[in-house]
């Protein structure tokens, strides 16, 4: 070997010992981690229905993780101001972004010019919970069922109108999914505030939607809203007289909106394990799921290669859902 050949050899062992020892000092702080307080970003107003998971989780992680996780509510642009955010801080593991299915899906499926790709630029750490979609109508409709509800809408083609929280949100999509499916005419009245599209709907101003589960419950227990179908396969725990989409035979008919944990790209692994362990470990503690499920959410948790690969899936499902609306936002 020439001696140009060994110095390119210890040239070569210096880079790899050299990054040897950044893993192994990244690896050392992970495992420090966290030694100061850490933001758990929500990209919505507060009083939203992510907020009460929010504190759940980050006093969960908090009091596994001996350190203050504080809550700071991001919103904008149906969730973009608060998740571009997250995107560009530093991968340390000291900003962590809670988000769901309307901003990570739609950032995908609905921007033109995309604000930021959950898919590259954050790291999955954990599903938390899922609360699936609703189709409610108001008492003006005479519609007692899904199928009279169908019958109804072909029958009177572009007469009914219904609300969502904003274009690419899950209340949108679960809609447009329904007409999809059944080839039926509504027209989208997009919303800023659940509130509003509920009580719009309560006062027969609209006459159909497709909200949680959640966000509902209360109008129709009250006999102000009527429920036909929950969208999904096991009843609701707060609609439990309500059936579902798949009791009735309409396996494609479901939607949910599911929340996760993600951090910025580039976060350590370790930290990014050691929030999965913390999360999945809430999960199966009996109080805390009894807690969820009493909010309306199904648990779900897993890996973080699990939630990556249900969100691919997720934005590819939805993104024909979105080219069947010829929805987009520039």
């Amino acid at each position: 070997m020439d001696i140009a050949s060994k110095a390119c050899k210890g040239v070569l062992c210096a880079v790899l010992g050299g990054m040897g020892w950044l893993a192994g000092a990244g690896a050392a702080m992970a495992d420090e981690w966290p030694t100061r307080s850490v933001r758990v970003i929500v990209p919505a107003a507060p009083g939203g229905s992510a907020d009460p998971l929010a504190r759940m989780i980050s006093e969960e992680l908090g009091r596994a993780l001996k350190q203050s996780f504080v809550v700071e509510n991001r919103p904008g642009a149906n969730g973009n101001v608060g998740a571009s955010m997250v995107a560009r801080e530093a991968p340390d593991g000291y900003t962590l972004l809670l988000s769901w299915t309307g901003t990570l899906v739609s950032a995908v499926t609905m921007y033109n010019a995309k604000p930021f790709d959950p898919r590259h630029d954050f790291e999955p750490i954990a599903l938390i919970g899922s609360i699936p979609n609703v189709v409610v109508v108001s008492n003006a409709i005479p519609a007692q069922s899904l199928d009279e509800l169908t019958a109804y809408a072909k029958g009177n083609p572009g007469a009914m109108n219904f609300g969502s929280t904003g274009s690419g949100s899950s209340w949108h999509l679960s809609g447009e999914l329904y007409k999809k499916q059944f080839d039926v005419s509504l027209v989208h009245v997009p919303y800023t505030s659940p509130a509003t599209v509920l009580t719009d709907l309560a006062s027969n101003r609209l006459q159909a939607s497709f909200p949680g589960a959640t966000a509902v419950a209360p109008f129709v227990t009250d006999g102000k809203i009527r429920a036909l179908a929950v969208m999904a396969a096991e009843r609701s725990p707060v609609l439990p007289s309500v059936p579902t989409t798949v009791e009735l035979g309409l396996t494609g008919l479901e939607s949910a909106t599911w929340i996760g944990l993600l951090a910025p790209k580039g976060t350590p692994q370790a930290v990014i394990d050691k929030v999965n362990h913390t999360v999945n470990a809430a999960l199966e503690d009996p109080a805390f799921r009894q807690r969820l499920l009493g909010m309306g959410y199904t648990p779900l948790g897993g890996s973080g290669a699990h939630f990556a690969a249900y969100m691919n899936e997720e934005i590819e499902k939805w993104g024909e859902i979105v080219k069947f609306s010829g929805a987009s936002i520039d």
